[in-house]
């Protein structure tokens, strides 16, 4: 299921990356509750968004069943191997006619939904593009409206929408948060609590 998405902020989970710094499909790692990473990311994204749809690789029809049973949407990227912009311009072209969307990274379980739900509020009232900032470091989710969509229907290589921020920096409207999250991935198992290592 991927097509039909409408109206409204749409979340879009990237979850299409190999794992290979980690070495296995972290993204179905267990956290210390019992939730998978993708799984918690998934929850957190959905929590802001009027709807969400995860990008996957074809050959990962568990996290795919995982994702749609929590009610998320998924879309296969064939040329996921060629880098997140591949990713995230598949998921924004499926979501073609949405107000906006929520771009968020599945392998951040740590992020809180309030979050995600002040990112959605600030591009719903009128930001081009909208960004946590935690600390005094800007993080993920990144919120874009829909006059974004030609660039990031066109993104590609591994930078996914860094370039675009660069390009826009004066588009950009820093959401203060107090979340961690924004900043703290996954990409190796000593990321992830001693509990689970």
């Amino acid at each position: 299921m991927s097509a039909g998405v409408t109206g409204g902020i749409v979340g879009i989970l990237l979850a299409a990356g190999a794992s290979t710094r980690f070495g296995a499909d972290k993204l179905r790692v267990l956290l210390p509750d019992g939730t998978p990473v993708a799984l918690a990311s998934a929850r957190a994204l959905l929590a802001g968004t009027d709807r969400a749809l995860a990008v996957l690789r074809s050959e990962r029809p568990e996290l795919r069943h995982l994702l749609t049973a929590q009610g998320m949407q998924t879309v296969l990227c064939r040329n996921a191997a060629a880098g997140m912009g591949a990713s995230l311009a598949c998921g924004v072209r499926a979501a073609h006619d949405a107000a906006g969307w929520v771009i968020a990274l599945a392998d951040m379980p740590f992020l809180r939904g309030a979050t995600v739900v002040a990112v959605a509020q600030v591009v719903r009232a009128g930001a081009a593009i909208a960004a946590p900032v935690w600390n005094g470091r800007h993080g993920h989710p990144v919120g874009f409206s829909r006059q974004c969509y030609p660039a990031l229907a066109t993104l590609q290589g591994d930078t996914g929408a860094r370039e675009l921020l660069a390009a826009y920096a004066d588009r950009v409207t820093w959401v203060p948060c107090d979340d961690p999250g924004i900043v703290r991935d996954i990409d190796l198992p000593s990321d992830l609590p001693l509990s689970i290592r």
